[in-house]
């Protein structure tokens, strides 16, 4: 079966809808790799305020906010976080893809493009992110995008009332 074309994008107000139904739907699924959510998260209008939020960090440079397509379809969320400028010009960098769209490459497609948006709008040196030691998809993503692991940190993320250690991974952007 051939998928739609993945594209990434600055996330838009009207993506509220779309982001809401898919974290609604897979609510369950994603609270095994995601911090407990405030009542209420999977909303439209929590996530309309929550991509009021995230454009205003975009503004001031500490983030880059987008959503993942299939085609013109919202199916995800990439986000470059935590920007960092000055000597590091590093981002932290989180995926998710909703649960209806898995095994179809779009994970690992759209971190690829956003790891250009990365080197290339934003200027930055290098990539980061975590996953907890069990997300074998995500380390396959990461892996396939040149990333390499560098650490395990102990105890490092809680998660449904348990803490997890997570596997810490770097992608060097720039050949300097």
């Amino acid at each position: 079966m051939t998928s739609a074309p993945t594209s990434v994008r600055l996330v838009e107000p009207a993506d509220a809808s779309a982001l809401a139904a898919h974290l609604d739907r897979d609510a369950e699924e994603l609270a095994r790799w995601q911090p407990a959510r405030p009542d209420g998260f999977a909303t439209e209008a929590h996530q309309a305020t929550r991509i009021g939020a995230l454009l205003a960090g975009h503004r001031d440079g500490t983030g880059w906010p987008g959503v993942v397509l299939a085609g013109t379809e919202v199916i995800g969320q990439v986000t470059v976080a935590t920007i960092l400028r000055g000597p590091l010009q590093k981002g932290f960098l989180s995926y998710w893809i909703a649960g209806t769209h898995h095994g179809h490459g779009h994970a690992r497609r759209a971190v690829a493009l956003t790891l250009r948006v990365m080197a290339g709008e934003l200027g930055l040196h290098r990539a980061e992110a975590h996953t907890r030691t069990d997300n074998l998809a995500s380390h396959a993503v990461l892996r396939a995008n040149g990333f390499t692991s560098w650490g395990i940190a102990h105890r490092h993320i809680r998660l449904g009332g348990v803490w997890h250690d997570e596997i810490f991974w770097e992608r060097h952007l720039t050949e300097e």
